[in-house]
């Protein structure tokens, strides 16, 4: 009777633990997730860009960092922290996998992360980067020398033999973060909760174009027109994968241009 009882209970802990969450536990979870990553993030940037708008300075004066260095002059406590603070940045990622598991889901096949296409994943990738990436950075440009958006530093890493590597995994966490968690994770969720598609795609859109926020009003708006793109492209295909090697190539095309060309050509913002 007793190995019965404690069959039973480990029965029913186990179908608890796979149960769907509740309308109202879904909503905490997701309030949860983002509290702790990139909804954080955004409020963080909108006070920085306050911050910039406050200033003395007009815009076009003002530089912002987005890659730096994070122990100068000591290259290699530098590289280890970069390397932990990169890991560390993923961890919303595991939270998003775990919570996933957690409701009986499938993480990589109900966000779209398997192996079954990898030829589609990367040549659709790689058009999705060439398009969003040219057009991004006209736009910058454009709003730049108009006098309206800061001056964006991609990257002040020493020059030192780990600077691209780094620069190179930086784009990939971007990458991973937040197309994980913004794309696939929050579409999946709002579709739980019945939230239609349209209402589902602005708030993607609008939370990734917040945490942007401190690179100017020109990066929410930018990334903004990427997020609605991203999402319609993930409500269609249901797959994050390609949109994270786009990111990745976005991301990692401009930190390593910026080291490369920045001070050498007269159309790029000086550091």
């Amino acid at each position: 009777m007793a190995d019965d009882t404690s069959t039973s209970a480990r029965e029913q802990a186990a179908a608890g633990a796979s149960a769907a969450p509740s309308p109202r536990m879904l909503r905490w979870e997701i309030v949860t997730v983002f509290a702790v990553s990139l909804g954080g993030s955004g409020l963080y940037a909108l006070v920085q860009y306050i911050g910039s708008l406050t200033a003395q300075q007009s815009l076009s004066k003002q530089a912002v960092i987005v890659h730096g260095t994070l122990a100068p002059g000591r290259p290699l406590l530098d590289l280890f922290l970069q390397l932990t603070s990169i890991s560390l940045a993923l961890a919303p990622v595991l939270l998003v996998f775990y919570l996933l598991a957690r409701s009986g889901e499938r993480p990589t096949q109900t966000l779209g992360l398997d192996l079954s296409q990898p030829g589609q994943d990367l040549g659709w990738g790689a058009l999705l980067a060439a398009v969003i990436g040219g057009a991004g950075l006209g736009l910058y440009l454009i709003a730049y020398h108009a006098g309206v958006e800061l001056n964006v530093v991609a990257e002040n890493l020493p020059d030192v033999w780990w600077r691209f590597p780094i620069l190179v995994l930086s784009a990939a966490q971007n990458g991973i973060l937040e197309e994980v968690v913004v794309v696939g994770y929050l579409l999946s969720r709002l579709d739980k909760l019945g939230v239609r598609p349209v209402t589902a795609i602005a708030i993607s859109a609008g939370i990734r174009g917040s945490y942007h926020l401190y690179q100017g009003i020109g990066a929410f708006f930018g990334n903004a027109a990427m997020g609605v793109i991203f999402a319609i492209f993930y409500r269609r295909y249901g797959r994050v994968a390609p949109l994270i090697i786009a990111h990745t190539l976005i991301d990692a095309v401009t930190f390593v241009g910026y080291a490369l060309l920045a001070g050498h050509v007269s159309w790029l913002p000086a550091p």
